[in-house]
């Protein structure tokens, strides 16, 4: 690290990633005066992104004063909207939950009628976890449909009527009087389950296997989106097992229309099941019905053979299967390991894990917690909040 790029934000990150704890040993790994990384210091404590430790350090001379990340100075708040069913939550700023809530929510109605009913749910929330909307540093949202991350707007998205270029930001930013972000739900789901479950691993898919199906891209640690926002959406891929299935958005055999939660509900009320959706779906592989399990264990056959191709591709260290079907275990995860052991080189599946995943509902939330810290938290940006800018 050079000097220049020392500023408040840099040793904020040092302080929060425990690289270093004192003036001295900050001073020592960035090469800062005393004098500059005091003033540097006092900035962070002013604004509360610090706070001395509990306890100083000796080292056989007078004990240093030791300083660490303050996670209470703000909190985030964090919405996974799905296509019929929402969680939201609030969280610090080391993603812990302090108050969550999970609610039956179509996003057919509408993004105006929905992000009403959203901010009044946050609200609740906030006076639920003790906080008010000035404690608020960002808001993330996740939404079931293709998004253009850098203006969050969703692109064409063909289960959300009415939000084709929607300005979600625009829309919330005044309301809340907090910056806010917005991705696609299966991205935040993966940032969500690499940050609290696996962040050793680099190289990471994480596919929800919901209404729909969509892949979570991880790449040497971060979050992949593609030049447009667009990576990752393997739903669209073709599959060999049913070539004339007409998909929602118009092309054919496409793995969401074979393997995705509303086409295996759908074949499995042809077959004379009350199946509304994939929630049904699971709870039928799960009181042992010999139909739904048949179908769930080929959906996993259709989900592995568009994975074997990634595996082959990108070489990942881990696959995580979300998702409502995920909910089906061992049933959904032998049909994806069938496939991907038979069709992928043997040195990309030497080390490679599948397996479901492990946050449960909460990877989106804690995904979109996420992404804001990663935006208020970086050098940057805590940099211009201690300047006042």
């Amino acid at each position: 690290m050079t000097i220049e790029a020392a500023g408040a934000g840099a040793l904020l990150a040092i302080l929060r990633h425990g690289e270093a704890l004192t003036r001295t040993e900050l001073m020592q790994l960035t090469g800062l005066a005393r004098s500059t990384v005091s003033q540097r210091l006092d900035a962070l404590l002013d604004h509360r992104w610090i706070m001395p430790a509990g306890d100083a350090i000796s080292s056989g001379g007078r004990p240093a004063v030791a300083f660490t990340f303050n996670a209470g100075a703000r909190v985030v708040l964090a919405a996974d909207l799905g296509a019929t069913h929402a969680r939201l939550a609030v969280t610090d700023l080391a993603t812990q939950v302090l108050a969550e809530r999970s609610q039956d929510m179509a996003i057919t109605e509408g993004p105006e009628r929905v992000l009403e009913w959203l901010v009044q749910e946050f609200e609740s929330l906030l006076r639920e976890s003790g906080h008010t909307l000035s404690d608020i540093c960002g808001v993330g949202i996740g939404l079931p449909g293709p998004v253009e991350h850098s203006t969050g707007q969703p692109v064409n998205p063909p289960i959300m009527p009415g939000w084709d270029g929607f300005d979600v930001p625009g829309w919330l930013e005044p309301r809340l009087g907090a910056p806010v972000l917005v991705d696609n739900d299966v991205n935040i789901m993966a940032l969500g389950e690499h940050w609290a479950v696996s962040p050793e691993i680099g190289h990471m898919l994480f596919v929800k296997v919901g209404t729909g199906i969509g892949c979570g891209i991880i790449t040497e640690h971060r979050l992949h989106r593609g030049a447009q926002g667009a990576a990752g959406d393997i739903g669209h891929v073709q599959v060999t097992t049913a070539p004339e299935r007409v998909c929602r958005c118009g092309n054919i055999g496409c793995l969401e229309a074979v393997a995705g939660g509303a086409a295996i509900a759908e074949q499995l009320r042809a077959a004379g099941q009350d199946t509304a959706d994939s929630r049904d779906a699971v709870a039928l592989v799960r009181s042992g019905n010999p139909a739904a399990i048949q179908m769930i264990r080929q959906a996993g056959r259709d989900i592995g053979e568009v994975l074997a191709s990634l595996v082959n591709f990108f070489n990942p260290g881990a696959i995580v299967i979300g998702g409502d079907l995920s909910d089906a275990g061992e049933h959904l995860l032998a049909g994806v390991r069938e496939l991907i052991y038979s069709r992928s080189l043997p040195l990309a599946t030497q080390h490679l894990t599948v397996r479901v995943r492990q946050l449960g509902d909460r990877a989106g939330v804690i995904g979109a917690s996420v992404m804001v810290l990663e935006h208020v938290l970086s050098p940057t940006a805590v940099d211009r909040s201690v300047a006042g800018a």
